[in-house]
């Protein structure tokens, strides 16, 4: 099989590494995440500004129609440089639930927005007690004159803290955890009702709990048909782990890179201590978890984009669980060959055993996409 990227994909890769290389050293980073916005806004207008945020949307929409592929490209370059900026919950997983599930109004307004870095989304689908289940939802919509009525509260709204709207998921029918009577709705952060809660995440970036008093929307701010969002969000879900394994990728990549250099210019006993085989098997072991992540990552991008299907769901769980499993075993590694200087927190090492701990437990952790795969292997 030819996994050779083409003239374009190339100069798509190209162009997100250069501007991650360029714009984001890690000192500057540091600056960033300390700063109130949690990620830098001049960064974010140029992912706009170079197409990169347009990556997945339709040309009619202000977009460059990319694959899976293309998605993954731009998504391990931002892992390889650690950003903050929302990518992953604005583009891919917003953008897409909009461009699933959106009116043509609601796609003609938003996405072209979105495209262009002008307009940052966040999705708010977690509660306190859900624990990786998007059907288990207590956030309740009642409909009123006009629109809806909201009421509830959700967790660990990453990007919630800045963004212009927010995609929240809630119960128009049914007990909490039916897979029926779910709909999407986009609410405006600054309506009255709606409070945040915001911190900072162990990875550097920012998130908050996200509180709904009796927050009155319009009828136009729901998403697709009410009562029926379950798939849409599940199918998105998958767009965004194929993306996440893609930017665990970049940051598994960099650490294995770091501790190769680590090897070959730490001395001690008069030699590099590359030298002694017993660390050489280890760095071994990195680089082939390294590898089963990348291919992978590789095929979960090739497969994101296909109808849903058990067989799509069953590669994502086992894209998901086989990069999480690499990025906490090439992270723990990584750090016991450094010694006391992988947890040092001006180097930027410990930063992404941070980042890959975070993307271990977004979406579902390792058991939770193993039992997913074992569940749908049985269907099978």
């Amino acid at each position: 099989m030819d996994f050779k990227l083409s003239e374009e994909q190339q100069m798509l890769q190209d162009t997100a590494a250069r501007l991650v290389r360029d714009a984001y050293p890690f000192e500057q980073r540091e600056k960033f995440s300390e700063s109130e916005l949690g990620f830098s806004a001049e960064f974010w207008a140029q992912l706009g500004e170079l197409g990169l945020a347009a990556v997945p949307f339709a040309e009619d929409f202000g977009g460059f129609g990319g694959s899976g592929v293309e998605t993954m490209l731009v998504m391990t370059e931002l892992g390889r440089g650690l950003t903050l900026e929302p990518y992953l919950q604005s583009v891919i997983f917003a953008g897409g639930l909009i461009d699933q599930l959106g009116s043509e109004a609601q796609k003609a307004e938003l996405l072209p927005q979105v495209a262009a870095g002008s307009l940052q989304l966040a999705v708010a689908l977690d509660e306190p007690q859900s624990h990786y289940k998007l059907n288990d939802v207590q956030t309740r919509a009642e409909a009123v004159d006009g629109g809806y009525r909201l009421s509830g509260r959700k967790a660990v709204v990453i990007g919630g803290h800045s963004a212009g709207g927010i995609i929240v998921s809630a119960r128009t029918s049914g007990g909490s955890r039916d897979e029926t009577g779910i709909s999407l709705y986009l609410v405006d952060p600054s309506a009255e009702g709606v409070s945040r809660r915001v911190y900072p995440t162990i990875d550097g970036r920012k998130g908050c709990e996200l509180f709904l008093d009796n927050v009155q929307v319009g009828a136009d701010a729901l998403l697709g048909e009410a009562g029926n969002a379950l798939p849409a969000l599940r199918y998105q879900q998958g767009s965004a782990i194929a993306a996440q394994c893609a930017d665990a990728l970049g940051s598994m990549q960099e650490v294995c890179k770091l501790t190769l250099d680590y090897l070959k210019t730490r001395r001690q006993f008069g030699v590099p201590i590359g030298k002694f085989q017993v660390l050489q098997h280890r760095m071994v072991d990195m680089q082939t978890e390294l590898e089963q992540a990348t291919s992978m990552a590789i095929l979960a991008a090739t497969v994101v984009d296909a109808e849903d299907s058990d067989d799509r769901s069953r590669t994502l769980a086992a894209a998901k669980y086989i990069c999480t499993r690499a990025a906490r075993k090439i992270a723990e590694e990584a750090i016991q060959l450094h010694g006391g200087i992988g947890m040092t927190w001006e180097y930027n090492l410990a930063h992404h055993a941070k980042r890959l701990v975070m993307i271990a437990h977004q979406f579902g952790d390792d058991d939770h996409h193993l039992q997913a795969y074992a569940r749908l292997m049985q269907v099978a």
